[in-house]
C-alpha cells in the first residue's frame, strides 16, 4: 500500500472530503428536490433557470474571487485562530462600556436559543406573544428606572438614541427654530454622532460646559433642545435640576443620557424634570462584544408616547377579551410615515433587549441595587487610595467613573496599567479616567494604584471611606415593583419563565417564515457559536487597536468580501441596522456633490414601490424626495422617470432604487436606468435589501450603481432576533469612498474625510459579524452562487405551484419571479370579503408564519421561501395555501357566512376544545385543518387580537398586579 493511500478505501487523502460540505446543510432541497421543483418551473438545470431570469445586461462575468469554501471544522478553527489574536484586558475605559456578567440561564436560554434568535419582528403578534411580553418587562423596566411614564422597545444604541431625541424634541417643541445645546460632559461618541445627524437637517449644534447653566449668550439664540449626561463622562453626578427648569423657561425640551445601572441609587430624570431620557442597556448582561449590538433605549413623558420613534409594545385584548400584547400604534413607525419621517428607525435591537430585561427579571430590584452599590463602593475605595497617594480625583460626586489628574503623566500610567492587565481612557496629556463595573475586583484596585505609583490597604479604606453620591440626588422611590421581577429568583423558575415566553412564539426552529423581502434562512449553530466566545465578546470598542488584530483582520476581510460579492470598491461595517446604511451612504452622496461644487444637487427620486424607509433616510441626509412612478408590470416607470429626471436635471442628487424590485423582479432597464441618472450628473444607490437574489450572478456596483447598503441580517445570515440586531454595511464605488463614516475615537475606522460617525461605535455591531464572515467561508463563491440560484428557483417553484389558485401579481423575463413573488388576494377579497389579514391569522392555524401582507402592495402576499427550506416544507406551505382557497371558495358560495368562517376566526387557540361550540364549521377542521396533525400542533397563545382597542387604551408597561386576578 502507497504512503498517500488510506489503508480503507485506497482513496488518495486529497480526494477524501470531512463530511457533508457545508452548502448542502444550508441548501434546503437536494439534488433529487432540485430537479422535481426545476421540473414543475419547467428548466433542466439551475443555471438554465438563472440564465432565464436575470437580464445579459446585469449578469457578472466569471466567478466571484473569494477563498474556496470550508468545513466547519475548518472555519471554527479559523475563527479561533482570529480570535486569539484579541487580547482581552480588564476594561476600565467606560464611556458607556462595561464589563458585565451574563447569567448563563439567559445566555445559554436566550442568546444561544434558536426559539429567541430566529424569530421575526412580531408583526404577527398571536405568534408573538412571549416575545412582546419580554419587550414588555424590558419597556417596564426603563420606565421604573428612568422614572418616565413611556418607553420603546429598544434603539439602536446610545449615541444614535440621542439623535433620535434630538428630531423628536425638534419635532414637539414649541421653539422650531434655536440651537440644540448638548452639555460637553456628554459621550464623546454621542455628541459626534449627533453632529453627523445634525449637519444634513440644518439643525445647528452649541456644545458647552452647563455646570453653571446655560450660557446667557446661548440662551438669547433660542434653544429647542438640551442634552444632558447622568452621570457625565467625566463620571461627575450632578443635580441638573436648575438646567432643566432653566431650558424649560426657554421652551427647550430636555434630554437626559442616563446609567440605568446609576439610577437603582440615584433620583430619575423624570423627577428631575427631564422629558426624554435616552441611554444604552448594555450592562445588564450583555457583552461588549467591541461596540455591539446593544439595545439603546428612550422613555419620554406621556404627551411624547405617540411621536416616540422605533417600535412601542402595548397591552390590548384578543377577540375573547383576554389580555393580549402587540406593536402599539404601528401606523405611527416612523419610517411608514416616508419623506414625512422625522427618523428611519426600522431595525430594534430585541434580542439585546429581551437580554437586559431578563437581566432586571433574574435580579430584581434588590439584586440591581446591590450590584450598583458594589460598583459604587469599589470606585470609592479606588478614588479614596489615589488621593491618600497625593493624586487628585477631579471630583468629588460620581458613581463608578473617576477622572484623576496626573500633571504631564498620563500616558505612563495608562502604559502602566496596560502592561498589568488593564486599559484605562487617556483624556489628555494631564488626566485619566478609570470606571468601575460589576466586574472589578481587589486585584484590579491594587493594581490600578500601583499603575498610578501608589499603594493602599482596601479593607482600611473601605472603613473609614463615605459614599460619593449626594444626599439630596438619592433615589427615595422604589422601581421595579411589578411581580414579573420578584418571582423568578431561582434558576429553575427562571429557566421555566424563558421556556414558557418561547413556546408562545413562532419562529424559524418551529417552522418556514415566508417573508417577502425579509429573507428568513439558515442561521447556522457553527456561524453563531463564536459569538459567545469572551475573545470576542469582552472587548471593550475603545481598546487600543493592536489589542483588536483578531476584529481588525475578521473586519478587514469581510468588508473585502463583501465588495467582491457587490462588485464595489470600499465597504463600511460602522451602520449597525439597515436605515443607518442607507443613511451613511445618502450623506457620502451628498458630501460628495458638495466637495465638487454641487451644493444645489438635492433631489432624490424614489419609486413609489420603495420601502419607507428610502424616503425617510433621504429627509434626514437634508434631501427633497421625488417620487417617481411604478409602471403597471411593478417595473419603475421609465418614462416618468425621465421626466423627473428632465424636470430636476441640475438639483438631482441620487436615484434610490431597490434591485431586484420591490416586487420581486428582475428589472431588463435596470443599467439604463443608471445610465439615465449618470448623465444628468446624479448618483444611483441601489437598496440592497433584495441581494440574495444577486450573490454570485450580477454585481450592483458594475451594472450601473454607485452605492448600496447591505442587510447582513438578510442575506448573510445574522439572526432577525424578534426584531434585531442588524447590520447594514454601506458599500461604495472608488469616488464615494472618502465620504464613508470614520469616528473621533478611532482614527482606522474610516477616512479621515468621512462624515462622521453613524453609529455609537466605531465597527457598529462588531460582536455579530463573525456570523457573516463564517457563513461566506462556509460556503465559498460556489455555494454562495446556489445559495442565490436556489432562493430564486424555490420563489418560482412557489409562485408556479400556486398560480392556478392566486394570481400572481408581478413577473420578469419568461414569467419569472427572482426571489420572491406577490400573490394578489384583492379579486378573492372583494368576491368573499375574506380579507389579506383573514388569510394570514389562518395560516397561523396551519403551522405557518405569514408572508409580508399588503407590502408593496395593499391586499397581497409578498412570498419568499429562501434557499434553506427544503422541498418538504415549501410543499407543505403551498398547499396550506390551496387548502385556504378552498376554505375561501366555500366563504364565496355561501357554505359558510362571511362574518363567521374559520378564517375570519382564525387564529384558534386550544381553549376552543373546551368551549360550547356555535361556528357552522366543524371544531376539528378549525384547529386540525388540512395536513395538520394533533402531535405537531403549534398553539397560539390568543385568539385575534383588537389591534384598534390597544391604540385607543395605551399601555405600554406591564398590567398592575390586579389586571392578574381570575
Amino acid at each position: 500500500m502507497t504512503a498517500n493511500r488510506t489503508p480503507l478505501t485506497g482513496t488518495p487523502l486529497s480526494e477524501l472530503a470531512c463530511g457533508t460540505p457545508f452548502e448542502h446543510r444550508h441548501i434546503g432541497p437536494d439534488a433529487a428536490a432540485q430537479a422535481k421543483m426545476l421540473a414543475q418551473v419547467g428548466y433542466g438545470s439551475l443555471d438554465e433557470l438563472t440564465a432565464a431570469a436575470v437580464p445579459d445586461t446585469i449578469k457578472s462575468a466569471g466567478a466571484l474571487g473569494l477563498p474556496e469554501a470550508r468545513s466547519e471544522a475548518e472555519v471554527l478553527a479559523e475563527l479561533r485562530s482570529l480570535a486569539d489574536r484579541n487580547q482581552v484586558l480588564r476594561s476600565m475605559i467606560g464611556l458607556g462600556y462595561y464589563g458585565t456578567f451574563t447569567p448563563p440561564v439567559i445566555l445559554r436560554n436566550v442568546l444561544e436559543n434558536p426559539a429567541w434568535y430566529t424569530a421575526y419582528t412580531p408583526y404577527q403578534p398571536e405568534i408573538s406573544q412571549g416575545r412582546l411580553e419580554a419587550l414588555l418587562n424590558f419597556q417596564t423596566m426603563v420606565a421604573d428606572l428612568t422614572g418616565l411614564p413611556t418607553s420603546g422597545a429598544s434603539l439602536l444604541d446610545e449615541s444614535t438614541a440621542a439623535a433620535e431625541a434630538m428630531a423628536l424634541s425638534r419635532r414637539v417643541g414649541k421653539v422650531k427654530d434655536g440651537v440644540f445645546l448638548v452639555d460637553a460632559d456628554c459621550l464623546p461618541q454621542t455628541i459626534a454622532v449627533i453632529g453627523t445627524r445634525a449637519e444634513p437637517t440644518g439643525v445647528e449644534v452649541v456644545v458647552a460646559d452647563l455646570t453653571d447653566g446655560i450660557p446667557e449668550d446661548v440662551a438669547e439664540r433660542g434653544v429647542f433642545g438640551v442634552l444632558l449626561q447622568y452621570p457625565g463622562a467625566s463620571g461627575a453626578v450632578r443635580d441638573l435640576r436648575s438646567v432643566i427648569a432653566r431650558a424649560h423657561e426657554l421652551g427647550a425640551i430636555v434630554t437626559v443620557a442616563a446609567d440605568l445601572l446609576a439610577l437603582t441609587l440615584l433620583t430619575p430624570p423624570g423627577e428631575l424634570g427631564a422629558d426624554i431620557a435616552v441611554g444604552t442597556t448594555q450592562r445588564f448582561g450583555v457583552p461588549m462584544g467591541f461596540g455591539g449590538p446593544h439595545a439603546g433605549y428612550m422613555a419620554v413623558r406621556d404627551a411624547y408616547a405617540r411621536s416616540l420613534p422605533g417600535r412601542l409594545v402595548g397591552v390590548s385584548v384578543d377577540v375573547d377579551g383576554n389580555r393580549a400584547y402587540r406593536l402599539a400604534l404601528q401606523t405611527r413607525e416612523q419610517h411608514i410615515r416616508r419623506e414625512r419621517a422625522t427618523s428611519n428607525i426600522c431595525t430594534a435591537q430585541v434580542l439585546l433587549a429581551v437580554m437586559a430585561g431578563m437581566y432586571a427579571v433574574y435580579h430584581g430590584p434588590e439584586g440591581l441595587a446591590a450590584i450598583a452599590r458594589r460598583t459604587h463602593r469599589y470606585a470609592v475605595v479606588l478614588a479614596e487610595g489615589l488621593r491618600a497617594g497625593g493624586l487628585e480625583v477631579v471630583n468629588d460626586t460620581y458613581f463608578d467613573t473617576l477622572t484623576v489628574r496626573v500633571p504631564g503623566r498620563a500616558t505612563e500610567v495608562v502604559a502602566a496599567a496596560r502592561d498589568a492587565g488593564i486599559n484605562l481612557r487617556q483624556v489628555d496629556a494631564d488626566l485619566v479616567s478609570l470606571a468601575c463595573d460589576e466586574t472589578t475586583d481587589r486585584d484590579e484596585l491594587t493594581a490600578v494604584w500601583s499603575a498610578f505609583g501608589v499603594s493602599g490597604d482596601i479593607d482600611a479604606l473601605d472603613a473609614a471611606a463615605v459614599d460619593a453620591l449626594p444626599a439630596g440626588l438619592l433615589r427615595s422611590h422604589d422601581y421595579l415593583t411589578h411581580p414579573v421581577f420578584h418571582q423568578h429568583r431561582s434558576e429553575t423558575a427562571m429557566l421555566r419563565y424563558l421556556r414558557r415566553l418561547a413556546d408562545r412564539d413562532y419562529a424559524l426552529d418551529r417552522g418556514m417564515i415566508p417573508l417577502g423581502s425579509c429573507t428568513m434562512k439558515l442561521n447556522a449553530t457553527t456561524e453563531m457559536e463564536p459569538v459567545t466566545w469572551p475573545e470576542f465578546g469582552a472587548l471593550h470598542p475603545f481598546a487600543p487597536i493592536e489589542q483588536a488584530q483578531g476584529y481588525v483582520t475578521l473586519i478587514r476581510e469581510l468588508e473585502e468580501g463583501l465588495a467582491e460579492i457587490t462588485g464595489y470598491d470600499k465597504v463600511s461595517i460602522q451602520p449597525n441596522a439597515g436605515s443607518q446604511g442607507e443613511l451613511a451612504g445618502l450623506l457620502a452622496v451628498r458630501a460628495y456633490h458638495r466637495a465638487n461644487g454641487d451644493t444645489q444637487r438635492r433631489v432624490c427620486l424614489i419609486p413609489s414601490s420603495a420601502h419607507g424607509t428610502n424616503a425617510a433616510s433621504a429627509v434626514m441626509a437634508g434631501m427633497k424626495v421625488v417620487v417617481v412612478k411604478t409602471s403597471e408590470d411593478g417595473d419603475v416607470d421609465v418614462a416618468d422617470l425621465h421626466a423627473k429626471i428632465e424636470q430636476h436635471r441640475d438639483e438631482l442628487a441620487v436615484l434610490m432604487v431597490t434591485y431586484p424590485s420591490t416586487h420581486g423582479v428582475f428589472e431588463e432597464n435596470i443599467t439604463d436606468i443608471c445610465a439615465a441618472v449618470h448623465e444628468a450628473g446624479g448618483q444611483v444607490y441601489v437598496d440592497g435589501a433584495n441581494l440574495n437574489a444577486l450573490v454570485g450572478l450580477a454585481r450592483p456596483g458594475k451594472f450601473g450603481a454607485d452605492v448600496s447598503h447591505l442587510n447582513l441580517h438578510k442575506t448573510f445570515c445574522i439572526p432577525h432576533g424578534g426584531g434585531g440586531p442588524g447590520v447594514g454595511p454601506v458599500a461604495v464605488r472608488a469616488h464615494l469612498a472618502p465620504y464613508l463614516p470614520n469616528h473621533p475615537l478611532q482614527p482606522t475606522a474610516g477616512p479621515e474625510t468621512g462624515v462622521g460617525p453613524i453609529s455609537a461605535a466605531p465597527w457598529g455591531s462588531a460582536g455579530i459579524l463573525p456570523i457573516s464572515w463564517a457563513y461566506a467561508r462556509l460556503m465559498g463563491a460556489d455555494g454562495l452562487r446556489r445559495a442565490t440560484q436556489v432562493a430564486v428557483l424555490g420563489a418560482n417553484y412557489v409562485a408556479k405551484r400556486l398560480a392556478p389558485y392566486f394570481p400572481v401579481l408581478y413577473t420578469g423575463p419568461g414569467g419569472l419571479v427572482a426571489h420572491e413573488c406577490i400573490i394578489d388576494l384583492r379579486p378573492l377579497t372583494k368576491a368573499t370579503g375574506v380579507t389579506v389579514d383573514d388569510v394570514a391569522k389562518r395560516l397561523i392555524d396551519y403551522g405557518f408564519h405569514a408572508p409580508t401582507m399588503s407590502f408593496p402592495v395593499a391586499g397581497t402576499l409578498m412570498i419568499e421561501p429562501t434557499e434553506s427550506e427544503d422541498l418538504a416544507e415549501l410543499d407543505r406551505f403551498c398547499e396550506a395555501m390551496i387548502a385556504i382557497r378552498a376554505e375561501i371558495d366555500r366563504v364565496g358560495s355561501g357554505e359558510w357566512p362571511k362574518d363567521d368562517n374559520p378564517l375570519r376566526n382564525a387564529p384558534h387557540t386550544a381553549a376552543v376544545l373546551t368551549v360550547e361550540w356555535e361556528h357552522p364549521y366543524p371544531r376539528q377542521e378549525a384547529v386540525f385543518p388540512a395536513g395538520v396533525q394533533a402531535a405537531d400542533k403549534y398553539w397560539p397563545p390568543v385568539r385575534r387580537i383588537d389591534g384598534a382597542y390597544g391604540d385607543r387604551h395605551l399601555v405600554c408597561s406591564c398590567p398592575p398586579l390586579d389586571a392578574y386576578e381570575g
